[in-house]
């Protein structure tokens, strides 16, 4: 599979939720071309006869772009939400006393004008007196005030803080109840045994609180056979300088960022997972909305630190969800996720449900594109570097090398030979602003590397020596145009070329140079 010619390499990565406006081959071919390098499959809709369509779709997209993406698969969680409601909803007002009950009723019809039902009837017990009810992402504030029983069943009583129009399905939030609940639910379990089955690339847990709530996930995992138990924690790797063989089933997990119990927990969270993604949608409902912004910096700064990879998601271009043109508030917001360094920022409604898929992508590519360019020209650092790489680790102290020759001598590319994966990520970790043209014969793991800040995957067969390897590359970058003879590259492998997990050789090269 070759890469897509084009001189403007991707540094920071672009996601795309798939629904109802992108449901066909050729519009994911119209996403892959402007800039999509991972699709999210959202579990809490469609079924799984969709998923399976959706699925085979991306694969088929990939076949004929010939460029390599990922599927990421989202957890749905223990989302509450209201359950049916009379059509046309029931409003509340001010000063309402509204009742959560556990049987299922149609809210608003007779008997039940203001009594509510929900698909977690079990939170009626958890929640204390005083502590806020939240209802169409915030939009309806209640307060609880009494717990009773009736007929030998238990109610929850709110009284409505701010009013609105409740209907069937609408998100209920619970910002300061610590939920029994796991974070993984039956249909979570099923979702995940279809991602192993299907070989996703990225699994997302949602409404996360605590580390046991990823290591629920890592268990299941392990025992779908699709994470070795000895990746107890991912490292600064993602975790594939642990794996046996870069043909080693391994889901990565990606933990989304929504719950102040996250926030409190958050420093144990990021060494648990793999991943994160900066989850704002939930996250601005529970906590107060002036503190995301700052959250969010927090969160990003953290994860680069412990060297995890981090996605910025929700609302980046929301207007374009009806509109074809964005908000300059819009432009803003994705352009600061870019200067605070994260690998990837994240299309939702935009491209699922959106009027305009392909260019919500378009105008997020040149955001990205025109943010790093003057990030490189006015010699900004963009993120944060790890607090403390395990230098013991050859690939994680040959990256901090490269570090240091890339502001000496400006390389037009950073080729990497990489066995396992683990060395593309430690360069992907530094932000160098320079495209890291990542070379591996498996598929599976160029995939999973297409998220990665800066990281080009290319396949190639195993070289059978160094020698060989830069002349293949050479011959590459000559015959797509992507260099000139002279141009500076930094090359990175292993000596011999073909030892796995052994990253620790470094080679400064000129285009055309001869290495015989």
């Amino acid at each position: 599979m070759q890469s897509k010619q084009n001189n403007d390499f991707q540094l920071t990565k672009i996601i795309a939720t798939l629904g109802p406006a992108t449901g066909s081959v050729d519009k994911i071919i119209s996403l892959i071309n402007e800039g999509v390098r991972v699709f999210r499959i959202n579990f809490s809709h469609g079924s799984f006869e969709e998923h399976e369509k959706t699925y085979s779709y991306i694969r088929e997209a990939e076949k004929r772009t010939g460029i390599f993406v990922a599927i990421m698969g989202d957890l749905s969680g223990p989302k509450i939400r209201v359950g049916r409601v009379v059509e046309g909803g029931v409003l509340v007002v001010e000063d309402d006393c509204i009742v959560f009950v556990r049987d299922e009723i149609i809210a608003g019809s007779k008997g039940y004008e203001l009594s509510f039902s929900s698909t977690l009837p079990e939170f009626i017990t958890e929640v204390k007196i005083g502590e806020k009810i939240l209802i169409d992402d915030g939009n309806i504030e209640c307060e609880c005030i009494e717990l009773k029983t009736r007929n030998g069943k238990h109610e929850l009583l709110c009284k409505v803080i701010i009013g609105g129009t409740i209907s069937s399905s609408k998100g209920i939030n619970l910002p300061h109840t610590n939920l029994s609940v796991s974070a993984l639910t039956e249909k979570d379990k099923a979702c995940v045994d279809f991602a192993v089955t299907h070989n996703f690339d990225f699994l997302a847990l949602s409404f996360v609180r605590q580390a046991e709530d990823i290591r629920i996930l890592k268990n299941l995992l392990t025992e779908l056979g699709a994470r070795p138990g000895k990746i107890i924690t991912s490292g600064g790797d993602l975790g594939f300088s642990k794996l046996s063989s870069v043909r080693d089933s391994f889901i990565p997990i990606i933990t989304k960022i929504e719950k102040p119990q996250a926030i409190d927990n958050l420093e144990a969270i990021i060494m648990e997972t793999d991943a994160v993604m900066v989850a704002r949608g939930d996250l601005g409902v529970e906590m107060d909305l002036a503190e995301v912004a700052i959250l969010q910096k927090q969160i990003i700064k953290l994860c680069q630190e412990h060297g995890r990879p981090v996605i910025v998601a929700t609302q980046m271009l929301q207007s374009m969800i009806e509109s074809a043109v964005p908000t300059r508030a819009e432009v803003s917001d994705v352009a600061n996720a870019i200067f605070d360094g994260a690998d990837a920022v994240m299309l939702s409604g935009e491209t699922a449900v959106g009027k305009y898929p392909v260019q919500v992508v378009r105008m997020m590519n040149k955001i990205a594109f025109r943010t790093n360019n003057y990030i490189k020209l006015n010699s900004i650092k963009a993120g944060t570097d790890m607090e403390k790489p395990d230098l013991s680790f050859r690939a994680a102290a040959i990256a901090k090398g490269v570090q240091t020759l890339v502001k000496e001598i400006d390389p037009k590319f950073i080729v990497v030979w990489t066995n396992m994966g683990g060395s593309a990520v430690y360069l992907s970790q530094h932000r160098m602003q320079v495209p890291i043209l990542a070379f591996n014969a498996e598929e599976s793991r160029l995939r999973q590397l297409s998220l990665l800040y800066g990281i080009m995957p290319i396949k190639m067969e195993q070289p059978k020596s160094g020698s060989d390897f830069i002349n293949n590359i050479d011959q590459m970058l000559i015959s797509k145009k992507w260099a000139e003879l002279g141009d500076a590259i930094i090359i990175v492998s292993g000596d011999p070329i073909n030892r796995k997990g052994f990253a620790n050789r470094i080679v400064i090269h000129f285009v055309g140079e001869s290495v015989d």
